[in-house]
């Protein structure tokens, strides 16, 4: 790295381009206004050359040529001197230690400004286009022989140019950037076209599907025809050179048949009164074989291989013209195009028409004023001018103020970003590209993050297991806080350790770890399968210490959980851990009790003797007298649940509530037990009322206070706490409230009550 040199000694008002006086519309600068920006133009060349004299681009030109090249294409496109003091600003850059500095006190902060941010826009897109042929090389090593390369991107260079436009839009907050980018890579592909060494597939893809398409919703067609021709020619040489060919084998006698009506129309207008300027106009290969390939036509069927431009003063003499062409010559009206009383979407204006000839050979005429066609040969260097040229205007074109002119640019690259990009967005309320970010992976990947994203959040973007790794982050090489915003263009590298998980930090909101809502989602997801794992592991210890004592240890938990219903053991020790089941459950299985004597089984289901009056609050059994009954502990039914009965060993009947997992379990495997009960509709009220012991469990995310808010709601219910058990593992509560009602009606209140408490996840009936 080299500190800059000293700038020649030039006069104080070139040391940075302003706006300066212009003729009327349609004439040029004065003398003095044009000579300042032409010494303004040489101050910053002979800044830069002893920068740049020796240095060469990734593609061998030299850096001073580059820039050179790059001053005579915005040239070529008018565009003023500021921009092409930018020019040998932006290389030399990447040469200069301190380069914001060096430059804001040679020609000023805001040149200093697009200097920096094209040059980080260079970095960018070169480090991507390096990552895209490393990745086509690898593909092609794996491709099958005989395979074409043609025009059209694959899949995953799709997705790099598009992440590409939407870099360029993160950047054009200063139109400036992106013509400097334009007319660079328009100079690259000359350079290497004149070279003739072997282009970079990337690149010239790239050009093609991004910078081409740019150029053309900017209305800036030298360059746009320019690119699309060059970097088709690299791409498809052997389609190129076919057209090539076919179009010089009768280049001669077209140009001659073109001349010769081009000045039978001119001297024909003129002898109308109309001030025409009629012009051949030449038809690029790639619009040949788009136009080809779009309407399957041979290269004969290509009527505008012939072309004719008539630019004259006003609108109404445009029309004059249309109507003398057609009223002299064959038209197609099919192919009439009234892009006057209907502009294309990036402001493009003229009449086109297809006509023919005596000899029925096809004309493509276009038909426009002097200010369409300053528009459609400078584009959006033209509105940029307005900010040089003053209220003025610029070459014939004006504008009623500066912000008008951005805004209208500003608004055809939304409209390209809208045609293109693959993901649509919504518009309304939304500040122009200002939602999203654009930064690099260490191995110059694209990473789309919103606005105000961190390192975390950019850890999680690239994969799960990176962010609920990560430790620590480095940005464009320097260690930061996973909590620091990123900015646009900056390359970013994860520290992550080989296990470990997220914090509980990284969800607070006022900590400021993540912005991204996927990425705060993975995090919670995390915790909450965590919380999984718990419970399994809770299920799985009462499990194990239940078969040690019964000295069972070598059965197969898979296929006990098969037994009993479950996939797997993880999914029995999960029902295990949630209290769903009991351990009860697995003893009626492995220790089943004898069946009871068939005759008594039919007895009691065949009894019809009326059923007694029971005391108030108990069960009645149907078909029964009086039959000793008690309330299940796996699921400690109450009133006006959904009951059976099960015809225990020795203890009468026992009540379960209809989806309790211990019953469903013990019919399946003895249905001739099962039993009809009812609720005993006699019941008091008051002291006198029965009351049944129901459990109630929660699951909360532990805190201070929390075991006191959730007895506090119970208490808003009027309800009898009797029997609490908690436990809590990695910062999640496990309770089970054991309370009294009179029926289960208001547990269900109750229940919903404590959803309300702060914390708690999820309430549930044992």
């Amino acid at each position: 790295m080299r500190s800059a040199p000293p700038p020649p000694d030039f006069p104080a008002s070139a040391a940075a381009p302003t706006a300066g006086a212009a003729g009327a519309a349609g004439g040029r600068p004065s003398q003095a206004h044009a000579a300042d920006e032409q010494a303004a133009v040489l101050r910053a060349r002979a800044f830069a050359e002893p920068l740049l004299a020796a240095e060469t681009l990734d593609t061998g030109e030299n850096t001073l040529a580059h820039a050179d090249g790059v001053v005579a294409v915005l040239d070529l496109i008018g565009g003023g001197a500021e921009l092409k003091v930018c020019t040998y600003l932006v290389y030399a850059c990447e040469h200069l230690n301190r380069p914001r500095e060096l430059i804001t006190k040679a020609f000023g902060g805001d040149l200093a400004a697009v200097a920096l941010e094209t040059t980080k826009l260079v970095q960018l897109q070169r480090q991507t286009r390096v990552k895209a042929a490393q990745v086509r090389l690898e593909r092609a090593s794996v491709a099958e022989p005989g395979s074409t390369n043609r025009a059209a991107p694959s899949e995953l260079e799709a997705s790099q140019h598009e992440n590409i436009r939407k870099m360029l839009l993160a950047f054009s907050r200063d139109l400036r950037v992106v013509l400097l980018r334009l007319a660079s890579r328009l100079q690259t592909l000359r350079f290497i076209a004149a070279a003739k060494i072997a282009p970079d597939p990337a690149l010239a893809s790239e050009s093609l599907h991004v910078f081409a398409p740019l150029a053309n919703r900017l209305g800036i067609w030298p360059i746009k025809w320019e690119l699309e021709d060059l970097a088709f020619r690299f791409l498809e040489p052997q389609t190129y050179k076919d057209i090539a060919r076919q179009l010089d084998e009768k280049r001669i006698e077209r140009e001659s048949h073109v001349e010769q009506v081009r000045q039978q129309l001119q001297q024909a207008l003129h002898a109308q009164g109309i001030q025409a300027e009629v012009q051949g106009r030449p038809k690029h290969i790639y619009s040949i074989v788009k136009k080809m390939r779009g309407k399957a036509l041979d290269f004969d069927q290509v009527f505008d291989l012939r072309a004719l431009r008539v630019v004259v003063p006003q609108i109404e003499d445009c029309y004059r013209v249309l109507a003398h062409a057609h009223a002299h010559y064959s038209p197609l009206p099919e192919e009439f195009d009234d892009y006057i009383g209907k502009p294309k979407p990036n402001g493009y204006q003229s009449l086109h028409t297809v006509i023919r000839d005596a000899q029925g050979r096809a004309f493509e005429l276009q038909i426009r004023t002097r200010a369409m066609h300053e528009h459609a040969e400078h584009g959006v260097a033209a509105h940029w001018a307005y900010k040089e040229a003053g209220s003025k205007g610029y070459q014939g074109v004006s504008a009623s103020s500066d912000y008008d002119a951005k805004i209208a640019v500003l608004r055809q690259l939304l409209a390209w970003q809208r045609d293109v990009a693959s993901e649509r967005r919504q518009e309304a309320a939304q500040p122009l590209f200002d939602d999203a970010i654009y930064v690099l992976t260490p191995h110059a990947a694209i990473v789309e993050l919103p606005k105000g994203a961190t390192a975390l959040d950019f850890a999680y973007t690239v994969h799960t297991d990176l962010g609920h790794r990560c430790r620590g982050a480095r940005v464009d090489g320097a260690m930061v806080a996973l909590n620091t915003p990123l900015q646009n263009g900056q390359t970013v590298e994860i520290i992550a350790s080989k296990d470990g998980g997220p914090s509980r930090d990284w969800l607070n909101p006022e900590q400021g770890y993540l912005v991204s809502h996927r990425a705060k989602s993975k995090v919670r997801a995390w915790f909450n399968a965590q919380a999984v794992h718990s419970t399994i592991q809770r299920g799985r210890e009462q499990l194990d210490k239940w078969l040690q004592r019964e000295g069972k240890t070598a059965l197969n938990l898979d296929d006990l959980a098969s037994r009993i219903g479950y996939d797997d053991a993880a999914s029995l020790c999960e029902a295990l851990g949630k209290d769903e089941i009991t351990l009860r459950t697995v003893e009626q299985l492995l220790n089943p009790a004898p069946a009871l004597q068939a005759p008594d089984e039919v007895q009691l289901r065949k009894a019809r003797h009326s059923p007694a009056r029971a005391p108030q609050g108990s069960v009645l059994v149907v078909g029964m007298d009086s039959l000793l009954t008690q309330l299940a502990r796996c699921c400690k039914p109450a009133p006006p649940d959904d009951i059976r009965g099960y015809i225990t060993r020795g203890k009468g009947v026992g009540v379960h509530r209809a989806d309790c997992p211990d019953y469903a379990m013990l019919a399946q495997r003895h249905p001739g037990r099962v039993i009809e009960v009812q609720w005993n509709g006699a019941g008091t009220k008051g002291d006198a009322a029965t009351h049944y012991a129901v459990d109630v469990a929660i699951e909360a995310q532990d805190r201070q206070g929390l075991l006191r808010d959730i007895s506090d709601a119970f208490a808003s219910q009027k309800i009898n706490v009797i029997g609490v058990q908690t436990q809590s593992v990695k910062g999640v509560a496990w309770m089970t409230f054991t309370v009294e009602v009179t029926d289960a009606s208001r547990v269900q209140r109750v229940m919903a009550a404590m959803q309300d408490v702060a914390g708690v996840r999820s309430v549930r009936r044992r």
